[in-house]
């Protein structure tokens, strides 16, 4: 009978004590090793449909850049009729306003797709009313040159070790220099044609979005200090496709020649 209350009260004893550490933890490692497969499976679909609409948006400036420039007809319509410029610019800024600032609205489908197709047939106009006024040679070099570009800038991203997104600083510089150089311009050319400081303008915007396109990149893939959330899915395509084309532009300017 002592026996028995002995072991009772030996069991009561155990059960008083908290369990170890490797008994609380036992089943952590396998709860986080599958969040994190989660979290790496739900990134992967979300960089395959980014990169899936940046590829629509591309292929669409591409084909309108090609037309404006290939077509004279075109060409010399739309250089006679600078208002479709205007308007295509108006519909942009209303369009990137609406995606960049309204984060319901970029998010609710089918509404942030419509916005974007709007958003991106403005910008290829206006791409592609830049790009009549040169020659076909330049246009076809500068678009070489710019997927050249985005191919290994978008490779090295994926591979360095380098935090772009930590950069942050040094990209808001460069911002403020290139509208330093932008006002100085603006004040400059009605008095006349600068081209050495028009030139060092184009290469510090052809710099400066290409590092963007890295630190896009970089938050696209989410493997660095900053990482962008899976539902801006259309905003992350939004920058990307704006590096890109801002990079064709200020290389166009660099290396373009005009219309013999």
């Amino acid at each position: 009978m002592a026996k028995g209350k002995q072991v009772g009260n030996k069991g009561k004893a155990d059960n008083e004590y908290p369990p170890t550490y490797q008994e609380a933890t036992a089943g952590y490692e396998e709860m986080q090793a599958q969040f994190s497969w989660d979290d790496q499976a739900v990134r992967r679909i979300f960089i395959r449909k980014v990169y899936a609409i940046l590829m629509v948006q591309l292929l669409v400036t591409v084909a309108i850049v090609s037309l404006f420039t290939f077509c004279a007809p075109i060409s010399f319509y739309i250089q006679t009729h600078p208002g479709l410029y205007m308007a295509s610019y108006l519909t942009f800024l209303a369009t990137y306003v609406a995606l960049s600032c309204c984060g319901d609205l970029r998010r609710q489908f089918p509404w942030n797709l419509i916005l974007l197709t709007v958003f991106t047939l403005s910008m290829a106009c206006m791409m592609g009313f830049v790009s009549s006024f040169y020659n076909t040679t330049s246009v076809v070099l500068c678009l070489g040159i710019t997927a050249l570009v985005c191919f290994s800038v978008t490779v090295f991203s994926f591979q360095t070790r380098i935090d772009f997104t930590s950069c942050h600083g040094v990209l808001f510089v460069l911002c403020v220099v290139m509208l330093l150089c932008a006002i100085t311009l603006s004040i400059v050319v009605p008095f006349g044609y600068v081209p050495w400081l028009h030139a060092v303008y184009a290469v510090l915007g052809a710099i400066l979005f290409t590092l963007f396109l890295a630190f896009d990149t970089q938050l696209l893939l989410g493997n660095k200090r900053y990482a962008m959330s899976p539902e801006e899915y259309v905003f992350a395509t939004l920058n990307l496709y704006l590096d890109i084309v801002y990079l064709f532009s200020f290389l166009l300017q660099i290396m373009g020649g005009g219309h013999d």
